[in-house]
């Protein structure tokens, strides 16, 4: 098989999943777009009602919808990336093992090259938003942590006010005997 080949196959697995992504995401647009027309089904038993948490509540409203973002990640960046670690790994391996690779290896990390290039500005976004989540996480526990702290001086500040005028009625009670 040659290498013309099996770049060949892997255009055609691309484009395939390429199409069923496609679909996919029309499919869910479809969705989204047309209400659902059926009725719900009437519920004869009484079911016990469960309270819901704050936080359950909350997190039922913060939920979010597939953005452009997402599906430019998963049909251009995700592929792109994988297939560029791909194609260098079987570069890599083929090269070790058959000696027309390394005769023709300019070739082939011309076109590692020509993929490396997004891939890596890709790779890059990515590692600059991990690291804004890292940041946003870490102020979120430092406030945490102080209101933490804030609560529990707030706490023991009441306990002595609670201890303090405690004593001060026990006083007044008994220099009233």
């Amino acid at each position: 098989m040659t290498w013309l080949a099996i770049l060949e196959i892997l255009a055609v697995i691309m484009g395939v999943l390429a199409i069923i992504l496609a679909m996919m995401i029309i499919v869910a647009s479809v969705r989204r777009i047309i209400p659902k027309i059926t009725p719900k089904p009437k519920i004869l038993k009484k079911k016990p009602v469960k309270e819901e948490r704050r936080t359950e509540y909350m997190s039922k409203e913060a939920k979010e919808g597939v953005t452009f973002n997402d599906i430019f990640m998963f049909m251009i960046a995700v592929p792109l990336v994988l297939l560029w670690v791909g194609f260098a790994g079987f570069v890599i391996h083929t090269g070790l093992n058959n000696s027309q690779v390394l005769e023709n290896i300019e070739a082939y990390t011309t076109l590692i090259a020509i993929l490396g290039g997004p891939a890596l500005l890709i790779i890059k976004d990515a590692l600059d938003v991990w690291k804004q989540e890292q940041a946003e996480k870490t102020a979120f526990y430092k406030v945490k942590a102080q209101s933490v702290i804030d609560y529990n001086d707030a706490v023991l500040k009441q306990a002595q006010e609670i201890e303090s005028k405690a004593q001060d009625q026990e006083h007044k009670m008994e220099s009233k005997k």
